[in-house]
């Protein structure tokens, strides 16, 4: 099994690390036009911290995954790769609009593939900061249903990322975590948030000025404030509550530092599937059990994250101008324009080897 190459790569307007790191092998595999080409085969795959693969691609990724690969173009080089689903053995979703994924968790289970969801639940309605996700309810009552066909620990509750602007203060902030989390009381296990880097984003600091939104970078106290009253009204959930890529430790007033792509949990929900303890390096015989369900392997972390990031390594199979949600936060778009071109060019073919149908 290959090592994989470890390297980093940059992009200044995002600041977002794109490499992909990991002990996945090479295969031969026979693409759509009968050519033999070589596929990386990745035991875990991101879908997608890129795009929201599950809102707007779920029939072209289900629809790969019966053909068994599909193609990743790399945003920086144009470079196509191909990436075979013969080993996978999980799929870590993520979406602000998960629903269509329900019409294929049958499928989904029938392949033995495991999955869980990142479902980032936030509350910008009033403000306008993400104009094409469903209105809040719906997307609760989607939160409810899959929780009801999987479990409270494979449907995690995101509200990523916070957002502080002329409109919306650290209070009103807390307010909006209140309402949704009275109504997913029981329904999950664990709420992950972080504070909007804006500042570190350059396209989208550009971005909210042009659409005249009066965004205020967070502080420490400001931090530290939110940390309160979002442990004073855990007091009534009982999540774990866990921050996202964020440098500043919050351990003081019960916050974790998250890792989204979690071999921690892939224990505690998994471990009867060898191929997947085997890659992540958990061996019960020779490790003591701990509340989580075991030690993490601190090898595979996935580098090519952010410093401040607990991921293992995953390949992720999105591809960054492709999200028509036109969140005001974006970091994945360089243009909403762009992004809708892109979704548009996918519908005119919407089962190529490429989420972009070229």
């Amino acid at each position: 099994m290959s090592r994989g190459i470890m390297a980093y790569c940059v992009d200044t307007n995002y600041f977002v690390y794109f490499c992909w790191m990991g002990r996945d092998e090479s295969i031969d595999i026979i693409n759509d036009g009968g050519e033999l080409v070589q596929a990386k085969s990745p035991v875990i795959i991101s879908a997608s911290r890129s795009t929201d693969i599950p809102a707007f691609y779920a029939d072209w990724f289900f629809h790969r995954l019966d053909k068994g690969y599909s193609v990743w173009i790399n945003p920086f080089n144009n470079v196509r790769s191909y990436i075979s689903y013969s080993k996978t053995r999980l799929i870590v979703f993520w979406s602000k609009n998960p629903r269509p994924l329900l019409k294929y968790l049958r499928r989904l289970d029938e392949t033995g593939i495991h999955s869980y969801i990142q479902f980032t639940l936030n509350d910008y309605e009033k403000e306008g900061l993400e104009k094409n996700v469903p209105l809040l309810q719906e997307r609760i009552d989607t939160f409810k249903r899959l929780v009801d066909r999987l479990d409270s620990d494979r449907v995690i509750w995101r509200f990523d990322p916070m957002v502080l602007t002329d409109r919306i203060s650290k209070d009103d902030l807390l307010e909006k975590v209140e309402r949704i989390g009275n109504q997913l009381k029981g329904y999950t296990k664990k709420l992950v948030f972080s504070f909007a880097d804006i500042l570190e984003y350059k396209k989208v600091k550009a971005n909210l000025e042009k659409n005249h939104i009066n965004y205020r970078p967070f502080e420490k106290d400001d931090m530290e404030y939110l940390a309160r009253g979002l442990m004073g009204l855990n007091k009534s959930w009982d999540f774990t509550v866990a921050t996202c890529g964020e440098k500043i430790g919050l351990e003081q007033y019960g916050i974790v530092h998250n890792k989204c792509i979690d071999d921690e949990l892939m224990i505690k929900c998994f471990s009867e599937d060898k191929q997947l303890m085997d890659f992540i390096g958990y061996h019960p015989e020779n490790v003591q059990l701990e509340l989580f369900g075991g030690k993490s392997n601190p090898s595979n972390k996935d580098k090519g994250q952010r410093l401040f990031c607990g991921c293992i390594a995953s390949k992720d199979i999105g591809i960054y101008n492709t999200c028509p949600h036109k969140c005001e936060y974006c970091y994945a778009n360089s243009s909403k324009m762009i992004a809708e071109a892109n979704y548009n060019r996918h519908k005119q073919n919407p089962y190529f080897e490429s989420i972009v149908g070229m």
